[in-house]
């Protein structure tokens, strides 16, 4: 097996390997394997020093910043608190300025008093307990060996750790799943204790020993969980359910959030009493010895564990399930579900494909229904409005920009001059005026400001600080508003280079021959506004924005020919030239004259054939960028932009205008929301080519290609096609789907 070492981050440590409960579900002593029989029952003081001296190792080798260890057994309280406290203490010492220890401990909760409470306090060891519902629930396999029920005993300790000194030490409950018990009891007995999180678990089984299904149905499981969770949400969810939240996040394009479900690989080792190195410890539910490694703390490095071929396997994402899972929509959600579910020995159900792992889990019908299940009853809510709604995107994409301005503020840190902090410190004063704060969303919302400060973000993060027009474009902006909102006691410090001072959005105010730099001031003023150079504090230049081009003002070039809508022409903006072909220097009048014809022209078929698009594109694009070649292209960064080169002909130039569109409004949705994951796992065929290409590429040629086909109906041949594939690939996403969707009612008007 090939691929990089996946270093190991959670630990489970086996500190006591016999129980004082008798489960019938349990996999440790009730399955396949039975090695606890041959095993210490509490963990020696040479394992625990081993352990902890590899877990060190471990963690300088792959530079970790965290380990997870998590307490385990049997019943790991059996140990004793002397016990447990030579563990907490030899770890904590072993990691110390190496990693931060998350010590954890899974209980059944019987044996939980103050004393280990306040032990646990002392190392910050969370605790969590098992308990499967209410009482009858829970006792239909939490019991005694002479059948006493444990349920009050556990909630006694349930309690304990309700209590406010305690309480910062709840890890959660885990509740093993019985389709006997009624789903909405169990849910109410566990939201009732206020949990931080619940963890529901399936039952372990294999194709040779498979759940019980009293009534014979393929989704029994599902049809439990799904009850939970319609009780979960008509009660408002009380308390994060991790099954759920990992589903839900899977279905927005996010990773999985437990082990039972999605692709990432695993990172988990268990450490037995004895000192032994395996695998998971579900794996005793499959055969005899199936966990083992032949490893142990003594002798062997957990980077050794790390390469044996079982846990690798666990490690391969896609490449690790069978090829039944690989060809399924819901395996980024699902992951061929827990890998010990997967088990079959070769004497198995002849329909499978083989012995071992390489099969569905037992329960694959279940979390199908499962996942679609979610999927049917939170689409809408989980939906992003950006998709749906033009003014959405929009507003979506200008938070997007204000997100990015904050994060280079944050991490300038106080280190972007003084023209900086004199410009964050206005931005707020502008921001206070209603006319201010609207004029300063339209100078943040021009295309060319995201390109400026992705740019200015990698820069500060690598090191290199803010320099050149980076520098100063946060100044221009705010003065840009400023003039914009009529904000005439508001005087802005900004900085000029190579003789000029460009206001976005505005135009560029020449200030002195190409090499010229400086400091100015500008300043609203009845209308138009002043600029006062530091160097010349005695004379002031006095500018109408909408004034023509003179010796000390070059206005942005303003499109305003019906039936387009107002766009600017930008060919001055310093941050312009991020398209594949370059944009060219400033145009002559008559050249920003025969644009706006060009472009009126264009509009006006497009308003004829395609009014819907036409419209939307009207909202939405509000700048075009002049470039020495090409058609037209979205910009780097934002939605409102486009890239044209020369074109001849109204009817070319507005078939660009569509396809810059569709590929600007496409990427501008990817940039504020997840239409697919784990793009280039899969490969796709689309209907126009031989070639294989990734869901994205498959995505952005079907979209473009369907708005296209509304102008010219050429375009639309294989688009359904396109759309049923991508549909049912496994990379889309919630947001995905509405997309396709809202594309199929696109086409549909044309059919």
């Amino acid at each position: 097996m090939t691929g990089p070492l996946v270093p190991f981050r959670e630990f489970v440590l086996k500190v006591h390997s016999r129980c004082d409960l008798a489960c019938d579900h349990c996999y440790v002593y009730e399955h396949a394997d039975q090695s606890w029989l041959t095993r210490p029952k509490t963990i020696s003081d040479e394992a625990i020093s081993w352990t902890a001296r590899r877990l060190a190792e471990h963690a300088t080798t792959h530079a970790l910043p965290s380990v997870t260890v998590i307490l385990h057994g049997g019943e790991p309280l059996l140990a004793g608190p002397a016990r447990l406290r030579r563990v907490c203490e030899e770890l904590g010492s072993a990691l110390h300025g190496i990693a931060e220890l998350d010590l954890r401990i899974h209980t059944n909760g019987v044996q939980l008093s103050p004393r280990y409470l306040d032990l646990f306090d002392e190392f910050h060891v969370r605790v969590g307990i098992s308990l499967d519902g209410d009482r009858a629930a829970n006792d239909r396999h939490r019991r005694f060996a002479n059948g006493r029920s444990s349920h009050p005993m556990v909630m006694r300790a349930v309690e304990l750790l309700r209590e406010e000194r305690y309480r910062h030490l709840d890890l959660g409950l885990l509740c093993t799943v019985d389709i006997h018990n009624d789903p909405v009891a169990v849910h109410d007995a566990l939201a009732a204790l206020e949990p931080p999180l619940v963890d529901f678990l399936l039952p372990h089984a294999t194709w040779d020993d498979p759940p019980p299904r009293p009534d014979g149905s393929p989704t029994a499981y599902a049809d439990w969980l799904l009850t939970v969770f319609d009780r979960w949400t008509e009660q408002g969810r009380p308390m994060p359910v991790r099954m759920f939240a990992s589903v839900l996040s899977s279905l927005s394009g996010g990773p999985s959030l437990t082990e039972s479900l999605g692709l990432a690989p695993t990172d988990l080792v268990v450490i037995e009493t004895d000192g032994k190195l395996e695998q998971v410890d579900s794996l005793k539910s499959a055969y005899e010895g199936a966990a083992a490694t032949g490893f142990d703390v003594f002798r062997n490095t957990f980077d050794e564990v790390a390469a044996h071929p079982g846990v690798r396997a666990r490690q391969l994402g896609l490449a690790g399930v069978s090829e039944t899972c690989r060809r399924c929509p819901v395996v980024r959600s699902c992951g061929g579900g827990l890998y010990t579910h997967r088990y079959r020995s070769d004497h198995g159900p002849e329909s499978l494909s083989g012995g071992g792992f390489d099969n569905p889990s037992v329960y694959c019908a279940d979390l199908a229904a499962l996942i679609r299940g979610i999927e049917e009853r939170t689409a809408a809510a989980i939906e992003s409005p950006a998709v749906r709604s033009p003014d959405e995107l929009l507003a979506a994409q200008l938070d997007l920009t204000r997100t990015l301005l904050a994060a280079l503020h944050d991490t300038l840190d106080g280190r972007g001059g003084a023209l900086w902090d004199d410009a964050w410190r206005l931005a707020a004063t502008v921001e206070a005026d209603t006319a201010g704060s609207d004029a300063l969303d339209a100078v943040l919302a021009h295309p060319h400001t995201r390109t400026w400060l992705v740019d200015a973000l990698e820069d500060v993060e690598a090191g290199r600080g803010l320099t050149g027009p980076a520098a100063e474009r946060l100044a221009a902006t705010v003065a840009a508003a400023a003039v914009r909102a009529g904000l005439d006691d508001l005087p802005v410090p900004v900085a000029y280079r190579d003789g000029g001072l460009h206001l976005p959005t505005l135009g560029t105010v020449l200030l002195g021959g190409p090499e010229k730099r400086g400091a100015a001031v500008v300043r609203a003023a009845g209308g138009g506004f002043v600029v006062r150079r530091e160097a010349a504090p005695g004379t002031e230049l006095r500018i109408a924005p909408d004034e023509p081009e003179g010796p000390h003002w070059l206005p942005v070039h303003v499109l305003r020919r019906a039936p387009a809508p107002v766009l600017l022409l930008d060919d001055l903006d310093p941050f312009r030239d991020w398209f594949d072909a370059p944009a060219t220097d400033r145009l002559e009048a008559e050249e920003a004259d025969a644009w706006a014809e060009g472009v009126a022209e264009a509009w006006s078929l497009l308003a004829d054939a395609v009014p819907g698009q036409a419209a939307e594109a009207a909202r939405t694009l509000t700048t075009l960028t002049p470039l020495f070649a090409g058609e037209a292209e979205p910009g780097r960064h934002g939605l409102g932009a486009l890239g044209v080169g020369p074109v001849v002909g109204a009817k070319e130039l507005a078939f660009c205008l569509l396809s810059g569109f569709r590929r600007a409004k496409l990427r501008a949705l990817s940039e504020v929301t997840d239409l697919y994951a784990l793009d280039g796992t899969w490969e796709h065929r689309t209907p126009w080519g031989s070639e294989p290409v990734t869901f994205s590429r498959l995505l952005a040629v079907t979209f473009e290609r369907a708005g296209l086909g509304l102008y010219d109906p050429h375009y639309l041949t294989g688009v359904p096609e396109a759309l049923d594939m991508i549909e049912n690939a496994a990379e889309v996403t919630v947001d995905g789907k509405q997309l396709i969707a809202a594309v199929r009612k696109e086409i549909a008007v044309r059919s």
